[in-house]
């Protein structure tokens, strides 16, 4: 494919890459920037392309993955950093948290409810409430992926059928 029939290509592309790109950013002044990025990575990277391939996934691929990079650049950056002296409270740990009588009520209310589950799905809910991955659990108990997630999803339902008064 020639430069010019490639560019020919992209500008016949340009109003569904507008339609797409407003999708993704639900703001108009987002999608142009979005698109103008797309294109921009399209043209400089024209060499890239194989010509028997389709351009139209190709250039949705780079607006998708250019708008993910994006969110996850402004996601990063919109992280704050507490670098303050007073970093005591922070750094006292989830046991040491100051505790009124409410607190530990509610909270032995819910460890009881989890406690009261099923063995089938307290095990793989209290292991995802400690931070494992649905694939580690799975591989643990020696379960099917889904099986493991519709266990949690059920004792997710189950906690707050059970807890639905509790405040």
């Amino acid at each position: 494919m020639t430069a010019l029939e490639f560019n020919h290509q992209l500008m016949v592309l340009q109003p569904k890459l507008g339609f797409f790109a407003k999708s993704l950013t639900a703001d108009p002044e987002d999608a142009k920037d979005l698109m103008q990025e797309t294109l921009y990575k399209a043209l400089t990277n024209r060499d890239k392309f194989q010509g028997d391939k389709n351009l139209k996934a190709w250039v949705f691929t780079i607006m998708k993955n250019t708008f993910i990079n994006n969110y996850r650049r402004n996601v990063r950056s919109n992280t704050l950093i507490d670098s303050t002296d007073n970093t005591y409270f922070i750094n006292l740990g989830s046991d040491s948290v100051f505790q009124t009588p409410e607190g530990t009520h509610n909270e032995k209310e819910i460890r009881k409810a989890i406690s009261e589950l099923p063995e089938d799905y307290r095990i793989p809910f209290e292991m995802h409430t400690k931070g494992y991955k649905y694939k580690e659990i799975a591989e643990y108990l020696d379960q099917p992926l889904g099986s493991v997630k519709s266990k949690i999803f059920f004792a997710r339902r189950r906690l707050m059928e059970r807890l639905k008064d509790f405040k």
